[in-house]
């Protein structure tokens, strides 16, 4: 993700299913995660769920292709504070996680808001 600002942001780890996330957002404590919906094993939504069961702090910013409301109202009710779709990355990321850092929430403006 070479569009973020190098000297703003640090990768520390990737992983490759929901249970590892859990697993590497409560060893490596991010200040923020980007969550996939779609993951082997534990799905995204319930690996967001799990972390704030776990009084993580970590801000969770969903990154996916699913754009259906019923899955924004799904990431925003397990945790989410960001929800962006991977076709507006280079221009929603940015955003997305400086608001989630700031404990706000942010959603890529071609979706539409959930009701709550």
């Amino acid at each position: 993700m070479q569009f973020l600002k190098q000297d703003h942001y640090d990768v520390v780890g990737t992983v490759e299913d929901g249970a590892a996330l859990v697993r590497g957002v409560m060893k490596l404590a991010p200040n923020v995660a980007l969550v996939d919906i779609s993951m082997p094993g534990m799905n995204g939504v319930d690996a967001i769920a799990l972390l704030t069961a776990m009084k993580c702090e970590t801000k969770i910013v969903v990154l996916t292709a699913h754009r259906g409301s019923e899955f924004v109202q799904a990431a925003f009710a397990a945790g989410a504070l960001g929800y962006v779709v991977k076709h507006r990355l280079v221009t929603d990321l940015p955003p997305a996680i400086e608001q989630a850092l700031r404990g706000e929430r942010f959603l890529s403006p071609t979706l539409t808001q959930p009701t709550e």
